[in-house]
C-alpha cells in the first residue's frame, strides 16, 4: 500500500450490523482472517465460555477456533477449535490467545499467545479474579508461538517451545504476548509484539517489542533494546504492522487517548527499520465509536486488537475485537469480532 494523503480513520466505511463472528454461549475476540484456498475467507478468533468472566477467564480457559464467510464481511460460521487446550506439561497447552494468521508461500503460518498452569480448570459456578492463583500463573507464563498447515483447514503443527520466550532483566523478562508479524516476500519476518517486565513480583506496564527472523520457522533475534516506544510518554497495546512498499506502518490501541485525542482508540504510527517510530501527522487510526451500515451510530464498550484484511496489496477490511456495554471489560454482556470496510485510497 502506497502511503496517501487521506488516513485510515478517514477511509473507514459504515461496518456492516450483520457482519464478522458471533458465538452464542462464548467470549468472542481476536479475529483474524485469510482468504483460503477454497477462494472463502477463514477468520481465526479466540472464544472462552461464558460461565466465566469475560477478563480474566481467557487467561485460563481461551481456545483458538476457525469460522468461515463467502465474503470478508460475513458473517462468519463456526467451523472447528485449532488449538485445544493440550495439557499442563506444554508451554501452551491451558489457553491460546491472540491468533494472528498470515500466509507465506504455501504455508499458512498462525502466530499466537499460549500459556499454562499446573492448577484445577475453573469449574462453572466457580469465582475467578485477578488474584487467583491460576490468573496469576497463567499472566506470568504467556508466550508467543506458531503452528503451521500446508491448508487452511490443517492439520495444525505446534512448536513444543515457543518462538518469543522471555528474557531475565529486559523490557520482556515476565511475558510475551499478542505477535503483530510483517512476513516479506523473501521470507524474513519482522515481529513486533507486546511485553511486560518483571518490577518486584509483579509486571510493569505494557510495552512494545521488534524482533527478527530470517524465515517464519526459524530463531527471532530481538532487535529492540528497549521498549519501541518509551513507556513514559507511550500507553501502547495491541500492535498490528505491514510493509506499504517504502515503509513500515502500525496501527496500535491508545490506553490513554494521550496520543489519538480519544481512551482506547487506534494511532497510526510510522518506520522505515522497524525499530524508530514516528507518529503519523494525523495520528488516529480508528475510533470507539462506529456507523453502521443501518445508519445508527454506537460507541462500543471495547474496540481492540485490530486486523487489516490486504487483497491484491491493498487494505479492504479492518477487523477488530469489540464489546457492549459502557466500557471495559467488567460491564460487557456479549463480545464479537466485527468488521469495517476501507474505502480505496
Amino acid at each position: 500500500m502506497k502511503t496517501t494523503s487521506r488516513s485510515l480513520y478517514d477511509r473507514l466505511l459504515p461496518a456492516p450490523r450483520a457482519g464478522g463472528f458471533r458465538m452464542e454461549g462464548y467470549w468472542v475476540w481476536c479475529g483474524s482472517v485469510v482468504q483460503g484456498e477454497d477462494g472463502r475467507f477463514h477468520m481465526f478468533a479466540s472464544r472462552w465460555p461464558k460461565h466465566l468472566p469475560m477478563h480474566p477467564g481467557w487467561l485460563v480457559h481461551s481456545e483458538v477456533v476457525r469460522a468461515v464467510s463467502d465474503t470478508p464481511e460475513g458473517p462468519y460460521a463456526f467451523q472447528e477449535v485449532v488449538l485445544p487446550a493440550r495439557g499442563a506439561e506444554y508451554w501452551d497447552g491451558r489457553s491460546t490467545h491472540n491468533p494472528h494468521i498470515t500466509k507465506h508461500g504455501d504455508t499458512y503460518v498462525l502466530y499466537y499467545m499460549g500459556s499454562t498452569h499446573p492448577l484445577n480448570d475453573v469449574t462453572e459456578g466457580e469465582e475467578l479474579g485477578l488474584e487467583d492463583a491460576r490468573t496469576i500463573v497463567a499472566r506470568a507464563n504467556k508466550r508467543i508461538g506458531i503452528a503451521v498447515s500446508k491448508s487452511v483447514f490443517g492439520p495444525w503443527v505446534r512448536k513444543d517451545a515457543p518462538i518469543m520466550p522471555t528474557r531475565p532483566g529486559c523490557f520482556d523478562s515476565f511475558l510475551t504476548s499478542n505477535p503483530a508479524p510483517c512476513l516479506h516476500r523473501d521470507g524474513s519476518v519482522l515481529l513486533i509484539y507486546k511485553a511486560r517486565r518483571y518490577e518486584g513480583n509483579k509486571h510493569g506496564q505494557m510495552t512494545f517489542g521488534a524482533a527478527r527472523a530470517d524465515s517464519f520457522d526459524s530463531v527471532y533475534r530481538v532487535i529492540s533494546e528497549k521498549p519501541l516506544f518509551p513507556p513514559a510518554r507511550f500507553h501502547l497495546e495491541d500492535p498490528f504492522v505491514w510493509h506499504s512498499g517504502d515503509r513500515y506502518e502500525l496501527i496500535a490501541k491508545d490506553m490513554d487517548g494521550h496520543i489519538c485525542g480519544e481512551r482506547h482508540a487506534g494511532i497510526h504510527a510510522y518506520s522505515e527499520d522497524g525499530l524508530k517510530w514516528q507518529m503519523s501527522d494525523t495520528p488516529k487510526a480508528y475510533s470507539r465509536t462506529v456507523a453502521w451500515d443501518d445508519g445508527s451510530v454506537s460507541t462500543m464498550g471495547s474496540f481492540e486488537r485490530p486486523f487489516i484484511l490486504f487483497q491484491d496489496g491493498k487494505p479492504t477490511h479492518l477487523f477488530a475485537a469489540t464489546a457492549d456495554g459502557d466500557g471495559g471489560f467488567r460491564r460487557a454482556s456479549h463480545t464479537w469480532n466485527m468488521v469495517i470496510p476501507i474505502a480505496p485510497e
